[in-house]
């Protein structure tokens, strides 16, 4: 009351000329506005067409505030905020979707692995339009979490819209989303790593995932590190997973508003794998933490990086609890990410040292709009600090062509080749004659151009925050 009181006050000294609250404090300015929020809600209370909830309409506002900072800045009811630290837990009940917001559209950021969403065919960069035969455009991602949402073994229709293709109409049966972050298996003479998210399992299963692996090959020659479609998780996870492969040096940095407001984390002494080759494979639908790790390993030549640029999600949220979490909790960007050598994620993500697409379809997808599947693409994102910019569409290095095999996992293959050669992307084997082969262009006007296969596709290549009630960086939502 009293807080309501010192407000009302501070309104009430404010009317005046318009040349008063011109010269008004940015202070003065915020309880005038303040003011005037209050002012609404009553409007609409006595004279909207029906009986309103006021809970719900401070909600949506406080929602809206948020978003119009960032796509990944927003508020959490107490359900969602409660839903959140579930799944950093590594358990949740849904359907296995990250996914975010832009311009009024909720699109997938990456299905979990072997979820109703991704036993679906459901995409990263699909765009969520109807749910239960009712639009879902204009809702935010808190709105859509909850209509995914909902008890084991119920369902929800879901209409998702993809790039050049007809829309996709799926029923997804809710089941309990038991994470196991890390896989793994033996590839020929190479161990083979999938790690689905960053959870605060996913450390510990990274280890036993390479204990197992040693103890089923123990002349085991390399790894790959596949972290593709992988939306993020936990920071920690990801200086954890990082840390595993590298002896020393810096993982990540996170900078923050002011100058000085620098957190720094470093690696400690101990290679799980002793210093054998290592590829990670990323693509679009890898973000976040995903980035931190691809990040952290490039930078300090731990491993060379397949596959197609990733998402360029660089910005580091705090959760902050509301009155310990009894309202819920705000999410609010406080900082961004810089790898190992000082470069930002944001926006941009990272590139991969042999650049690889998983089908002609995907090719086509990146040449044409790689935007669509990036940070980049949010009217409301930041820009990564630095000046550089992300690399426009363009036709991928190498992708398959008709020809070749659809059931087999040409970016995978493409890592194994390059475990093959020592780790070394510049002696890489030619890739098989059904792959289509784009040599760089020096114009990149040219090389942004349809892909057109070339005449003789043998020619050989030249060579992507723990939560707890304090303030911790936080996954995308998962529903």
């Amino acid at each position: 009351m009293r807080k309501l009181l010192l407000v009302g006050c501070a309104a009430l000294a404010l009317g005046g000329s318009a040349a008063a609250v011109a010269s008004q404090t940015p202070r003065n300015e915020t309880f005038r506005m303040l003011e005037l929020f209050g002012d609404v809600v009553g409007i609409v209370e006595q004279l909207y067409v029906v009986p309103v909830d006021n809970k719900k309409l401070i909600e949506a506002a406080l929602s809206g505030m948020m978003t119009a900072l960032d796509p990944h800045s927003n508020y959490l009811p107490p359900d969602n905020y409660d839903d959140l630290r579930e799944r950093t837990e590594g358990q949740y009940s849904g359907v296995g979707l990250t996914i975010t917001s832009e311009g009024g559209l909720v699109k997938v950021i990456s299905p979990m692995d072997e979820s109703p969403a991704a036993r679906a065919g459901v995409q990263a960069g699909d765009v969520i339009s109807a749910i239960d035969g009712q639009n879902a455009s204009g809702l935010t991602v808190s709105q859509v979490s909850e209509k995914l949402r909902g008890e084991v073994g119920t369902s929800v229709k879901v209409t998702f819209l993809r790039d050049g293709e007809d829309p996709l109409e799926v029923t997804l049966t809710r089941e309990v989303i038991k994470v196991q972050s890390v896989t793994g298996r033996v590839e020929g003479d190479f161990g083979y790593l999938r790690v689905s998210t960053f959870n605060e399992n996913t450390g510990r299963e990274l280890i036993e995932a390479i204990n197992k692996i040693k103890a089923e090959k123990p002349g085991v020659k390399g790894y790959v590190l596949d972290l593709r479609n992988n939306g993020g998780g936990l920071l920690t996870a990801a200086i954890d997973v990082s840390d595993a492969f590298l002896e020393r040096g810096e993982i990540v940095s996170q900078r923050g508003r002011k100058p000085d407001d620098i957190e720094r984390y470093a690696a400690k002494p101990g290679d799980l794998i002793g210093g054998l080759p290592l590829v990670v494979l990323i693509n679009y639908g890898s973000a976040s933490a995903s980035e931190i790790v691809a990040g952290a390993l490039k930078d300090h030549e731990r491993a060379s990086v397949v596959g197609l640029t990733s998402f360029g999600k660089g910005s580091v949220q705090t959760v902050i609890p509301l009155r310990g979490g009894r309202d819920g909790a705000v999410s609010i960007t406080t900082a961004r990410y810089y790898t190992p050598s000082g470069a930002s994620i944001q926006k941009i993500g990272i590139e991969p040292d042999l650049e690889v697409a998983r089908s002609e379809a995907e090719a086509r997808i990146v040449s044409r709009s790689s935007f669509i599947y990036s940070e980049a693409a949010y009217a409301t994102a930041l820009d990564s600090s630095i000046g550089a910019e992300r690399k426009g569409p363009h036709i991928p290095r190498e992708a398959p062509g008709e020809n070749y095999d659809k059931d087999t996992d040409y970016q995978l293959e493409r890592a194994l080749d390059v475990l093959r050669a020592g780790g070394d992307v510049s002696r890489v084997s030619a890739p098989p004659s059904t792959v289509v082969v784009t040599e760089k262009s020096e114009d990149p006007a040219d090389d942004a151009a349809p892909a057109t296969p070339p005449a003789d596709p043998a020619e050989p290549p030249v060579r992507a925050p723990e939560i707890t009630p304090g303030n911790e960086p936080r996954p995308e939502p998962q529903r």
